[in-house]
């Protein structure tokens, strides 16, 4: 068995790592930018080391100090969560060079299957229909234009290398190629350090529906259970279930079974998800993720199999604990997964929140669990995922599982930010997802959201920093780039009279795309980065005209004029951070 794992992550995957190991009484090594010095993730773990920086670039996806870590800490293996180096097979290579055990597929099964076009072209070969679209990585916009011409409008552009939504853009018309297809290269770069893309058709009313799956380095490999995904917005899932309600006889089976085959016919070992399109009884094959999903919990709910501790069984060389028969017996009930996103749902606009967490009170009951990256008191910083937390429920059928997760969601307490809790009820309580007659692009074309109000719990205002007089102090020292922590004995007298901090500003939020209403100021609606000034000072504009496009939490918001007439003046640049209500042009 495994002795130390480094987990290459952050957040609330790196928490469920840390714990899985721990029952199975593996040392843990945690890595932290230093925004994350004092995070959940690091707290929990038995040692962590320093990247340095604040973004994802500079620090969790920097591969040379990343590996570094790897060697300072000793660890004979390393988790790599999901998102950040987990579908990147150099790093693998990388990892395996170095004598470490890589918790994850083989390296040669990711180049094929990490890649989506690569994977397409191995779910032919395991029998699996595929989504009309590009075997090769698209080299431009007129080959997009071509492929949209001759197949029909939409059509999506998808990173290759990527999933969750980012970097991917659909496509309307000719018109609109070259602006999509800049901003989805980007987007991938970003976040997955690779900016290469693909085009496929773009099926109308679909739903989501992808299958679970655990190889072993023995040639075994079963599908745990089939999840239905959704409940999207801008492609990326706000509510997963497990089983996918509503399919046909026969349908789930033969997905399961294609899924398994095409794992099997790229040497697959480890969890993955293989991604299926579904529509009018028929599925299409869309892609799959070498790596956890951000929703197996679900998965584990009907099951009781723990996908972490099965990772990392199979990269000790053990064969998978249960057959397929077994595992086929082992479903019971239904099981929903609610994404709770620093996201503010009002008029359906959900802008990123990030911000402190001033209050976080989990639900509980039976059949709730709650996985959290976070506790009261922690930061959602703009520069990484907006994941504040993921509540999952269990009941002996969907119907159950509905009620269950209304109730919990109305006693979960999350302050500081807005979330996307009005959001999720809406979603949850609407006759379309009961009848499960929603679709990816339901919660964007149908819901209607217009009277959400911006989820920001009881609206507490935020406290003032400034410390209670106590005489223990606990602080955190680096030595060599490792972390300990350290509890410091300081005069009463001493630590009542440090000046109080200065009281934080809570962002100005916007309900619109940016600017005050009706006014000629565009002002930011949330803290984020400048990646693209669209205007220039002279310029005429209609209301409703895209002025600059803003990046937040990996992902890219336009932001929109809300009053016609002539720019007079732009007050950022490409680069720029900005907060929340800094104003960013004026419009005469």
């Amino acid at each position: 068995m495994l002795q130390k794992i480094l987990i290459a992550n952050r957040g609330e995957i790196a928490v469920r790592v840390i714990r899985a190991a721990r029952e199975m009484g593996i040392a843990t090594v945690a890595v932290y930018s230093e925004l994350d010095r004092d995070a959940l993730h690091v707290r929990l773990a038995d040692e962590a080391f320093a990247l340095g920086g604040q973004t994802a670039a500079e620090s969790y996806i920097n591969t040379a100090v990343v590996l570094d870590a790897i060697r300072k800490s000793g660890a004979d293996a390393v988790h790599p969560g999901y998102g950040f180096f987990s579908e990147n097979a150099d790093f693998a290579r990388a990892i395996g060079e170095m004598g470490v055990e890589f918790i994850g597929p083989p390296p040669s099964a990711m180049d094929e299957m990490s890649d989506k076009v690569s994977s397409r072209l191995a779910a032919i070969r395991g029998g699996a229909p595929i989504v009309p679209g590009t075997t090769e990585f698209a080299q431009g916009p007129d080959e997009i234009k071509a492929f949209g011409d001759e197949h029909g409008w939409p059509a999506v552009i998808k990173a290759a290398f990527g999933g969750g939504g980012r970097g991917m853009k659909v496509i309307r018309s000719a018109d609109e190629v070259e602006a999509a297809l800049a901003s989805a290269q980007r987007e991938a770069l970003s976040f997955f350090g690779r900016d290469e893309v693909y085009v496929e058709r773009y099926l109308t009313w679909p739903r989501h529906v992808e299958i679970q799956l655990v190889g072993d380095k023995h040639g075994n490999c079963v599908w745990v259970s089939s999840r239905d995904c959704s409940a999207q917005r801008r492609h990326q899932k706000l509510i997963e279930e497990a089983p996918a309600p509503g399919l046909p006889d026969g349908v789930e089976v033969a997905m399961g079974e294609a899924a398994v085959k095409a794992a099997l016919a790229v040497g697959y070992y480890g969890a993955g998800t293989v991604e299926f399109i579904y529509q009018d009884g028929d599925y299409f094959f869309l892609e799959m993720n070498t790596r956890l999903q951000v929703e197996h919990p679900v998965s584990e709910m009907i099951t009781d199999i723990d996908l972490v501790e099965w990772q990392i069984r199979v990269a000790a060389g053990e064969e998978l604990p249960m057959t397929q028969a077994e595992v086929d017996a082992a479903r019971r009930g239904h099981s929903i997964e609610i994404r709770i996103n620093a996201e503010d749902p009002a008029g359906g606009k959900f802008l990123p929140s990030p911000g402190p967490i001033t209050k976080l009170v989990p639900p509980d009951g039976f059949g709730v669990r709650f996985d959290s990256g976070y506790h009261s008191g922690d930061e959602i910083s703009q520069y990484y995922d907006n994941l504040v937390g993921k509540l999952i429920v269990w009941g002996r059928d969907r119907d159950v599982a509905i009620a269950r997760t209304i109730c919990a969601l109305k006693e979960l307490v999350v302050e500081g930010v807005a979330t996307t809790i009005p959001a999720d009820l809406a979603i949850l309580q609407h006759p379309d997802f009961a009848a499960v007659e929603h679709s990816t692009k339901w919660v964007e074309e149908t819901l209607d959201l217009s009277g959400v109000a911006a989820g920001l719990g009881t609206g507490a205002p935020v406290q003032d920093d400034e410390a209670e007089p106590l005489v223990k102090r606990s602080t955190t020292v680096e030595v060599n780039g490792k972390r300990f922590d350290v509890d410091m004995w300081v005069p009463e007298t001493a630590a009542g009279s440090a000046a109080p901090a200065k009281k934080k500003k809570t962002p100005r939020r916007s309900s619109g795309g940016g600017g005050a209403a009706g006014s000629g100021s565009v002002e930011a609606p949330m803290q984020g980065t400048i990646v693209k000034v669209l205007v220039e000072v002279g310029d005429a504009i209609e209301a409703g005209e895209g002025i600059v496009v803003l990046e937040a939490m990996k992902m890219e918001n336009q932001i929109n004029a809300e009053t016609s007439g002539t720019v007079k003046e732009i007050k950022v640049a490409a680069g720029d951070t900005v907060g929340g209500g800094d104003v960013l042009a004026v419009i005469d």
